[in-house]
């Protein structure tokens, strides 16, 4: 069985910082944004293991993996998963823009 390693795009990286800021600033300490970030890690090590995990998107090779209020969308690139997109579900999804980084 092959365990795919994992990468984050830039976007991914300031998506998931800015929702772990944002209820940090709310809440006033890092209690919630660190349970947070370990629940979205927790997801991703699964997806690492069964890359077919999340919902199929309109992109083949990408997939969106719902946890909780936030969806990771993430690429399969052989034997690496690209985290693409961190996305808080509550947002209006015309705002939400996937792209992949293979698609010509």
């Amino acid at each position: 069985m092959v365990k795919y390693k994992v990468e984050w795009s830039i976007e991914a990286r300031l998506d998931l910082l800015d929702i772990l800021d944002y209820y940090y600033q709310r809440n006033g300490n890092a209690n919630y944004s660190r349970k947070l970030n370990s629940k979205i890690s927790k997801s991703i090590n699964l997806v690492t293991k069964n890359p077919s995990l999340g919902l199929q998107t309109d992109i083949d090779s990408v997939r969106a993996l719902v946890n909780g209020d936030y969806q990771i969308i993430y690429e399969i690139i052989e034997t690496t998963i690209l985290i693409v997109m961190v996305w808080d579900c509550r947002r209006n999804p015309e705002d939400k823009i996937i792209t992949s980084r293979t698609r010509k």
